[in-house]
């Protein structure tokens, strides 16, 4: 009487690097690849980004440049120059660029100047991974014009910036307000906090009864995280 016998499973490949893994379901090896380095993707080509620069943020640019050069080249290690022809700002990856995802940081950190937000502000986002920029206009929550307008942004900023501190103070954000444009700079959550309280003001909320809406939502936030 013949016995069933299964085929024998073939030898385990090694990788180039030698590593082996192994899986925990059937036991079966894989081979293990070492990460590639951003030199090493699309050809070994490097990556690029360009970043346009408005008008009036040519003077800020000029004057802050050491401080946006200095973390971008020498800690995120990625090339950047500015193009006075173009009007923009470019950034390139380099040999020694440790992770690819340095390039867009960096773009979005350069963005985030040009937004108007501070730099201490912007290498927030050099540095954490979950934070973004969110930006909406007036016109988008309800259309005004004239005095009306002027009256909403006056309700945005507060008297001496007041209530734009109060909102970016309880749901650790920051805020720049253009005059009709809003840019938001923060986590997920806390930009939605904070984009609910100003499109209350927007819609004609009195300052009050906002402060007590943001402490209410803020008192939940700190004991869900």
């Amino acid at each position: 009487m013949e016995v069933d016998r299964a085929p024998a499973a073939a030898a385990p490949k090694e990788s180039s690097s030698g590593a082996m893994a192994v899986d925990a379901a059937g036991g079966v090896e894989k081979p293990l690849f070492d990460a590639l380095m951003p030199s090493e993707m699309g050809g070994g080509r490097p990556q690029y980004r360009k970043v346009q620069v408005p008008p009036h943020r040519f003077a800020p640019l000029k004057k802050a440049w050491l401080e946006i050069y200095t973390p971008v080249f020498e800690h995120m290690k990625v090339d950047i120059r500015m193009n006075l022809k173009a009007k923009r700002v470019e950034l390139k990856t380099r040999q020694d660029t440790p992770d690819v995802s340095n390039l867009q940081k960096c773009a979005d950190f350069v963005h985030a100047f040009m937004l108007g937000f501070d730099i201490p502000d912007a290498v927030a986002l050099l540095r954490l991974d979950d934070l973004y920029v969110d930006s909406f206009e007036i016109k988008d929550v309800k259309t005004l014009r004239g005095e009306h307008k002027s009256r909403a942004i006056g309700r945005l900023s507060g008297k001496g910036g007041k209530t734009k501190y109060a909102i970016e103070n309880s749901t650790r954000t920051r805020i720049v307000i253009a005059d009709t444009k809003i840019h938001i700079l923060g986590s997920f959550v806390n930009i939605k906090v904070a984009r609910d309280s100003l499109c209350s003001l927007i819609l004609g909320s009195p300052a009050g009864k906002v402060y007590s809406k943001l402490r209410a939502v803020s008192a939940r936030l700190a004991e869900r995280y």
